[in-house]
């Protein structure tokens, strides 16, 4: 298994592996590029749709037929991200491994810029995608939040109650700085609660021993289907995401359907979802000891954390997928 995993390694190379994401990203945007130029009636096609890193292909295309031009960010905009990540490899030196956005190439980071340059629509997640966009852009273009839809969660007959033993607090989402783990490793060690328990579940980023160095008291969660996400925090009581660069992270929402309060940055893109004392606690980033504060009140307020776990379940169900496209479609025409 070892010896297949490093044999594949150069394959999924950052940029360069012919299987990397960003190889993969380019030729899907090249063969839309053509289909648009190549097909029957290329001039039918009123828009295009594409996302960050898919782009420019298929937008240089779109101008030539006349085709407007939709533009999905799915994270913060570059500049403000790749700001964000380099301050986090000097905070955390030992965690810039985990970091990823902090080795994009220079020719990566002019195809983002020009992608954005060409898009006549930029459609955002959260309040902190629109946001990061540069003034220019938002004086220039239409730019909208569309916030995602929340998963429909059915009822789990075998579910335990919650409330009996300690807490149970979630981190969910690969193992990296980029959302704060180093942070919330840090608050733990501040809170010192055998009252308290992390769960962190998640794709390993280094090796698990790794992670157990810098905080040992912490059970760890493979990755696994989507079903079983769900159960997995319908076991747990709050969820915390203290995120330093994100688009708007659905993990949020799948949690609060599940009937789990937040504590989350505004850097998490679900500023929208939290009424504070509410639905869970706006954090800001890093700061561990506003971390350790919140999860200290929910340990403290049991009764007063079920019931903000059943308002956050009451807020998730407002976001729906058609609500989504609906906004989505409507931004479209607006662009004439």
């Amino acid at each position: 298994h070892a010896a297949g995993a490093m044999r594949a390694k150069p394959l999924i190379q950052h940029e360069r592996g012919w299987a990397s994401i960003d190889r993969v990203w380019q030729e899907l945007d090249a063969r839309a590029a053509d289909y648009l130029l190549h097909c029957q009636h290329p001039a039918h096609v009123r828009a295009v749709y594409a996302y960050e890193d898919c782009a420019l292909q298929l937008f240089q295309a779109a101008e030539k037929t006349g085709a407007r031009r939709v533009y999905d960010l799915p994270i913060a905009y570059w500049e403000l991200a790749r700001r964000l990540l380099h301050e986090e490899a000097e905070r955390y030196p030992d965690w810039e491994p985990t970091l990823g956005g902090t080795r994009d190439s220079r020719e990566k980071l002019a195809r983002k810029t020009r992608e954005l340059e060409l898009a006549e629509v930029v459609v955002c997640p959260s309040n902190f995608v629109f946001d990061s966009l540069p003034q220019s852009t938002r004086d220039a273009k239409r730019c909208v939040v569309v916030p995602f839809g929340s998963p429909v969660v059915p009822a789990d007959p075998g579910e335990k109650p919650r409330g009996a033993g300690p807490l149970r607090v979630l981190f969910a989402g690969a193992l990296t700085q980029r959302k704060g783990l180093a942070d919330l490793f840090a608050a733990m060690k501040l809170i010192g609660s055998a009252d308290v328990e992390l769960v962190v579940m998640g794709s390993l980023l280094r090796p698990l021993d790794w992670y157990r160095e810098q905080f040992a008291r912490f059970t760890y969660e493979a990755p696994r289907p989507h079903a079983e996400v769900l159960r997995l925090m319908r076991s747990c009581d709050v969820f915390v995401l203290p995120s330093l660069v994100e688009g708007r992270a659905l993990v949020q929402q799948e949690a609060m359907a599940c009937g789990l309060p937040l504590i989350a940055t505004r850097n998490a893109g679900g500023d929208d979802l939290i009424t504070d004392g509410e639905t869970g606690f706006l954090v800001p980033i890093r700061s561990p000891e506003a971390l350790a504060e919140k999860i200290s009140w929910c340990a403290a307020h049991r009764d007063a954390t079920y019931g903000m776990g059943i308002a956050a379940q009451r807020r998730a169900a407002e976001f729906t997928w058609r609500r989504y496209g609906e906004k989505v479609l409507a931004a479209i025409p607006a662009s004439e």
